[in-house]
């Protein structure tokens, strides 16, 4: 095992003993399900749209860039074919058995980037939220968690300036 893979190991098994505490279980539990496919993000982004008119576009952008950066996590997933963490229990289950990047990660961030520019900044302590209920749920490598933050936050930012034209049109 070579050093990251080391590190990885240690921090999830870490992270993963606080699912222990049923109170943690239930809230790694419930931000799993609403992550889903982006689902949360999502809908919080058709949300904004509707009640921020002066700014639906932006917003609609917003959720576009959002669901483009999950859809090229799955497009990575396929690619690298990582195999979710064995060492520990799940404490959900996965619609997928692949592991890189985390496809929850990379929506949570390009949403936390793309909705906090537009003033929603409860967005970003709720994607660092999913981001570690990840973890602590034991289905994916803090790596996986990392990479997938890293290509959400990257996706958004990438698209600022399309997303702004949407303000603007």
């Amino acid at each position: 095992m070579d050093e990251l893979d080391d590190l990885d190991h240690r921090i999830l098994s870490a992270l993963h003993a606080r699912g222990a505490d049923p109170r943690v279980a239930r809230v790694a539990r419930a931000l799993s399900w609403a992550g889903e496919h982006g689902a949360l993000w999502l809908a919080a982004g058709v949300a904004g749209a509707a009640v921020d008119g002066p700014r639906r576009g932006a917003w609609l952008r917003a959720t576009a860039l959002t669901a483009g950066a999950h859809a090229a996590s799955v497009g990575v997933k396929r690619i690298v074919r990582r195999p979710r963490p064995a060492h520990v229990e799940p404490l959900v289950r996965t619609a997928g058995r692949h592991s890189f990047p985390s496809s929850h990660a990379t929506s949570a961030a390009a949403a936390a980037v793309a909705y906090g520019a537009l003033g929603a900044y409860a967005a970003a302590p709720l994607a660092a939220a999913m981001c570690l209920s990840r973890l602590v749920a034991g289905v994916h490598h803090p790596s996986d968690v990392a990479a997938g933050a890293a290509l959400g936050a990257a996706t958004a930012r990438l698209g600022a300036r399309w997303m702004r034209e949407g303000h603007r049109g």
